[in-house]
């Protein structure tokens, strides 16, 4: 992958930057803002340089307008040109196509949420649409590049193509773990033991330790591999809905040792209020003297910011969550094989 630096960046070129800034909004509150922030690198970089920096991202599924998260970015910019781009077709609009052909060199334009368009099927007729407002394309959507959709994969195939700072330090620092310094810690909670399955299998060749929890303990049980001497469930009741003092006692004793340890998934049952065993976890973690790696959109939002942020000063937090489970069970995304095509 050839990183954002290679780009021949100068004054007037237009790069359009797919980012992803599906941050968590409540009752019209951004409660989470980090995944702007780990942007903002990249796009100053690419205003420094005099570029005209396009933004792409999603909110949800699609229903919901990106603006209340353009009004949080502002903030990033303060003293930046930010315009919303409603309807980037629309050529007699202010808000529209008008905005881009107009867009000012060092300024930002944000187009609206791509999921209104035909993102998810990864079509070609959007990409080529997409493809006419830039001269370069920059993937820094570390985190939806386990995706096949049109801004992550096509869009690559018909621009000169980067990696962003934040997408080339998550390949760094999650490829850690392939090898690891020893002993080397797993702790895999959460749900969907169907989609965790795989890295059981990869990373019983590569860890000394895997624990499962959360809501994963059950079918985990039933595995053959459950009778390996690497593999760590709940102490007591396989069924609770949060790790009990006697499985906290066990971790703490495995991070004691542990050189290296990467954690997705919280340890209880968080959608019922069972957060304790996550949040002690988190604490254990940042108190330890190992490297750590932690990601998981649920995982995150469970953990105080002055928690992550002494995790992260030992360690890296990691803004992805299926696209981490993704990368480290294949070793790779089709974003990532995009941009190295």
């Amino acid at each position: 992958m050839k990183s954002i630096e290679e780009a021949e960046i100068m004054g007037g070129t237009r790069v359009l930057v797919r980012v992803d800034w599906n941050v968590p909004v409540k009752d019209g509150v951004i409660l989470d803002n980090s995944r702007i922030e780990a942007s903002v690198k990249t796009i100053n970089y690419i205003l420094g340089k005099g570029g005209k920096a396009i933004i792409l991202s999603h909110l949800g599924d699609g229903a919901d307008s990106l603006e209340i998260v353009v009004r949080e970015a502002e903030k990033f910019f303060p003293d930046v040109s930010v315009k919303f781009v409603r309807d980037p077709w629309n050529a007699s609009s202010a808000d529209g196509k008008m905005a881009l052909e107009y867009l000012s060199n060092g300024s930002i334009a944000i187009i609206e949420n791509v999921r209104f368009w035909m993102e998810k099927e990864n079509d070609e007729c959007f990409a080529n649409k997409l493809a006419e407002f830039a001269d370069i394309y920059v993937n820094e959507a570390f985190s939806v590049s386990h995706r096949h959709h049109t801004s992550v994969v096509k869009l690559a195939e018909l621009l000169p193509h980067f990696a962003g700072f934040n997408f080339l330090n998550e390949y760094k620092e999650l490829s850690r773990a392939f090898e690891p310094a020893h002993p080397f810690l797993f702790i895999l909670g959460g749900a969907k033991f169907d989609t965790k399955l795989p890295l059981v299998e990869k990373f019983l060749n590569i860890a000394d330790d895997i624990f499962i929890g959360g809501l994963n303990d059950l079918p985990a049980s039933g595995m053959a591999f459950a009778d390996n001497p690497k593999i760590l469930l709940t102490i007591g009741d396989i069924n609770a809905l949060d790790a009990n003092t006697e499985t906290l006692d066990l971790l703490a004793a495995k991070i004691k040792e542990a050189k290296m340890i990467l954690w997705n998934g919280p340890l209880g049952d968080y959608e019922k209020g069972f957060v304790a065993g996550t949040v002690a976890l988190a604490r254990m973690l940042s108190e330890s003297n190992a490297k750590v790696i932690i990601g998981g959109g649920d995982t995150l939002g469970l953990i105080k910011p002055e928690i992550k942020e002494k995790i992260a000063s030992h360690g890296f937090v990691s803004t992805a969550g299926g696209a981490m489970l993704d990368f480290l069970a294949n070793g790779t995304l089709p974003g990532i094989e995009a941009l190295k095509n």
